[in-house]
Order: C-alpha cells, then structure tokens, then sequence
C-alpha cells in the first residue's frame, strides 16, 4: 500500500470514531445515524449529474450493500444503547478485518501474504482485547455482545460488497455517490412511518451537529471505498480499524472514560500491526 493510501485510510478512521462519538452522545443513535445519512444524500443529488452511472456489473453489490447497510444501522443504534462506547466499538471494530479477511478471500479471490494477514491479526488482537480487559472496561453486558458481534458481521458483509463494487463499478465516486444516496432510503422510510416526530424533533434540536457528523460519516467511508478500489479489502479494513484508537482517546478526553494499561497495549499493538501491514505486504 502506498503512504498516500495509507494515510488516506488513517484520516477515515479518525474521522470515523469522530462520528461514532456523536452518535454514541446524542442519546438517540438511530436518529442521529439517520440524519447524518440524509445529510449525505441530499448533498449527493447534484452530484449525480457530474459522474456517470455504475456499470451494470457494480449494481448487484451497490444494492446489497445499501441493504446490508440499514441492518448495519439498527444493530449498530442496539449496540450503542446496551453497551459502552469502550466496550461495543472495540468489539466490533476489531473483529471485521479478520472477517473481512475470510470474504474477501471467498468472494472476491483476494489473498494476503503473510506478513500481512499477521499485522491484521495483531491490530484485530490489540483492538478486541479492549473490550474483554479487565475491571469496568471489560464487563461488557450480553446483549451488547450480541449486537456488536452481529455488528462486526455486518460490517465485514458491506466492506467486501463495496470493495467488490467499486473495483466494477468504472468510476469510483460514481459508486460512492449514488451508494450514499441510496443508503437513507430504507432507514428513513421507517423512521417517518414509525418516528417521524421524534426524528424531525430531533433534527430541528440539533441541526450543527447533524452536519458535523454528517460530513463526519460521509467524508470518511469515501476515502474507505476508494482506497478499496485501488488496495487489498482487509488491508483497508484493518487500517480503518485504528479508528478504535481515535476513539478510546475521544473517549477518555470528552467522556471521562479511562486511557488505561490495557488501551496502552491495544494501542502498541495496533501500531506494530500497522507497520507489519506497511513493509511486509
């Protein structure tokens, strides 16, 4: 992977955990996941006229993926609402690149060398062990581990459909467009069928932080797609994992949770990881 990717896929992941906190903050993840998804396709409409369409053969992976996409969503607002930013984000961050891994290899004929599937292995190792260390950290309750197992899942599922879908698509910011337009349909279909007052109440209540986190969101998983486009799927999800890094510290500094010994080490081991993936692939 070239430094420019790289750092490409580290600026996503900070950008990533920025949004995660929002969400995690604003008391109501769906709301907050929704609106930051509407966001992003209203402001994606006019850029449909600048890009041509998807080849044909990138469409069956840009819907499974906006479809993928709105389970993400729900598990995701379930997982924030029975656990901890510190002990779901880790969980469920950290176990996709392994994942992804196994999809990529499966579905799309992608394999690491060696090298690189250990930096995977020890960024994946040095993120989950965040949420299984010791003390208040690592009681983590089962239906968080639920959610965030079935999260990870999920996210594995939509990187390798993007990362299968933009390769097809000729253009890859036709397929980051028209997939960030088609991602809020579903998600906001139900919500004015089922919650269309607390959703616009909550829009109207927080509307500068809707936009933050929006461009947050929006920003970030486009630098992911096209850097899939051009560089191994696990590699680029086990970079964009560092998010979990960016989060502990977002964490400690505006939730007063604690750095600790066990994030010092996850944090050390994610940085070997990191190396690995860079000059042994």
């Amino acid at each position: 992977m070239s430094p420019f990717i790289i750092g490409l896929v580290l600026l996503a992941a900070l950008l990533h955990a920025s949004w995660n906190a929002m969400v995690k903050s604003g008391g109501t993840p769906q709301f907050s996941i929704a609106s930051y998804r509407l966001i992003s396709a209203v402001c994606c409409l006019p850029l449909l006229f600048l890009f041509p369409l998807p080849l044909e053969a990138s469409w069956p992976m840009l819907l499974a993926s906006a479809i993928i996409h709105t389970a993400y969503y729900a598990t995701l607002s379930m997982s924030y609402r029975t656990g901890d930013l510190s002990q779901v984000y880790p969980l469920f961050r950290g176990l996709a690149p392994v994942l992804v891994v196994l999809g990529a290899a499966l579905f799309a004929n992608e394999y690491l060398p060696s090298g690189a599937m250990i930096g995977i292995g020890l960024v994946s190792a040095g993120l989950i062990s965040i949420t299984f260390a010791g003390g208040a950290v690592g009681k983590i309750p089962a239906p968080a581990l639920r959610w965030g197992l079935a999260t990870s899942a999920l996210i594995a599922a939509y990187t390798v459909a993007d990362g299968i879908g933009v390769r097809a698509a000729g253009n890859p910011f036709s397929y980051i467009i028209w997939l960030f337009v088609l991602e809020p349909i579903p998600i906001g279909l139900w919500l004015l069928l089922r919650e269309r007052a607390g959703w616009f109440g909550y829009m109207r209540a927080k509307p500068g932080k809707i936009a933050a986190g929006a461009l947050a969101a929006a920003t970030a998983y486009a630098m992911v797609i096209y850097a899939m486009g051009v560089a191994p799927m696990a590699m680029v999800s086990s970079l964009r994992e560092t998010s979990v890094i960016f989060a502990a510290l977002i964490g400690t500094l505006l939730f007063r949770e604690p750095f600790g010994r066990q994030r010092i080490i996850a944090a050390i081991l994610v940085c070997i990881g990191v190396v690995l993936i860079k000059i042994l692939s």
